[in-house]
């Protein structure tokens, strides 16, 4: 395949920042930041994005739903006190794609809020496009861990 990203001849979506199939990382149109622009694809159940608020959830609590990757418009409420991210099994929040690192991110909370840490990932961790090492999270930041993308937003009263 070479050193060329589109080297596989995969067809990638728009917005794409990685081959689906080979993982290699894709040229970007832009770098605007994520804001919630467009609500995730669901049933009409979820929230609309841009508030970066989700009714329904314990005011203050942090949740994650999958805009894009497998069980896009699931959601995950982020509990305890430090929640992994990997390909590892026998991580809090798995997924199962050759993009994830094992150990690939963990999610801590702090007095400010839930904090973001790659842990040495191979491909990196990203919020609103930028690679990051260890990032505060703000409400309708856009989190992508390997070909995942979620909207992370917080329980209140939108």
């Amino acid at each position: 395949m070479g050193d060329d990203p589109s080297a596989c001849q995969h067809v990638a979506d728009p917005g794409d920042r990685f081959c689906r199939r080979c993982g290699a990382a894709l040229p970007t149109e832009s770098e605007e930041t994520f804001v919630g622009a467009f609500g995730p694809v669901s049933s009409g159940s979820l929230p609309a994005v841009g508030s970066g608020i989700m009714a329904g959830v314990p005011e203050g609590a942090g949740v994650l739903v999958v805009r894009r990757g497998l069980n896009e418009g699931a959601t995950y409420l982020l509990t305890g006190d430090v929640v992994t991210a990997g390909r590892e099994p026998d991580s809090d929040l798995f997924l199962d794609d050759v993009t994830v690192s094992r150990r690939h991110a963990q999610f801590t909370r702090s007095a400010e809020g839930w904090r973001l840490q790659d842990t040495e990932s191979l491909n990196g961790t990203y919020v609103n496009r930028q690679r990051v090492e260890d990032r505060l999270l703000e409400p309708g930041d856009e989190v992508q861990i390997g070909k995942y993308r979620f909207a992370y937003l917080v329980g209140g009263s939108a």
